[in-house]
């Protein structure tokens, strides 16, 4: 009777143990968030600040007792915004590895709508402001200057004080199928300046056909207004 007794003790006290592991030690939490923050820096605009609210492991997790635990960024894992930090068992009597929940917010100063604006309008100066935002909120470049705003039209609805991101903004069109474009061959160590024919429309950002006067023909990348670039 004792003996079973002992027994029941004995796995209680080690699913208490392992269940222990789900709450994190004020010191394990601590590198987690200078790792978070390490990591989101190296991207982050210089001037931003970086914040990092750390979540909490599922409770259903039943991990064995380690003594020590090492933290690190998942490959492929975001640094910015909602993510995860690896967590893994390097000293214990069970290898595991868990990831933890985390919040990355970037704050920086960026242009943002003025009032609400619909799609299809043309921005001018009064229709922006300079805001602090969590930049990594939402996926999607910002802007510091809003000079480079003026006169680009929306694609889709915008909030009062919401951030202009790139994906908002049509893209331009540089050039016509057709015209004359100015197109830079660019190399290792060297870059070629040329005149070819547009075989398509010139969308910012995306590839175009163009033909140079040998007939060849090769694509490359609307960087401007009739300007292609090719890399090689």
């Amino acid at each position: 009777m004792l003996c079973r007794i002992a027994l029941l003790l004995c796995g209680l006290l080690t699913g208490l143990a392992a269940q222990a592991q789900t709450v994190l030690e004020p010191a394990l939490i601590e590198r987690v968030r200078q790792l978070a923050e390490t990591a989101a820096r190296a991207t982050a605009p210089s001037g931003t600040r970086v914040a990092v609210e750390i979540g909490q492991l599922d409770a259903r997790l039943r991990l064995a007792p380690c003594q020590q635990v090492q933290p690190y960024l998942p490959p492929g894992m975001s640094a910015w915004g909602r993510s995860r930090i690896g967590l893994r068992c390097t000293d214990g009597v069970a290898r595991w590895n868990v990831t933890l929940p985390v919040r990355v917010s970037v704050y920086g100063r960026v242009v943002v709508a003025n009032a609400p604006l619909p799609a299809g309008v043309n921005l001018s100066q009064e229709q922006l402001a300079m805001a602090d935002i969590d930049i990594a909120a939402e996926p999607g470049a910002v802007f510091t200057d809003a000079a480079l705003l003026i006169g680009r039209t929306l694609a889709r609805p915008l909030a009062a004080a919401e951030a202009v991101r790139a994906p908002a903004l049509k893209s331009r069109q540089w050039f016509a199928a057709g015209e004359t474009v100015q197109v830079r061959v660019a190399g290792e160590g060297f870059a070629i300046a040329s005149e070819a024919q547009a075989l398509s429309a010139g969308i910012e950002g995306q590839d175009v056909r163009v033909r140079f006067e040998s007939g060849r023909t090769a694509s490359g990348r609307a960087v401007g207004e009739r300007r292609v670039e090719l890399l090689l």
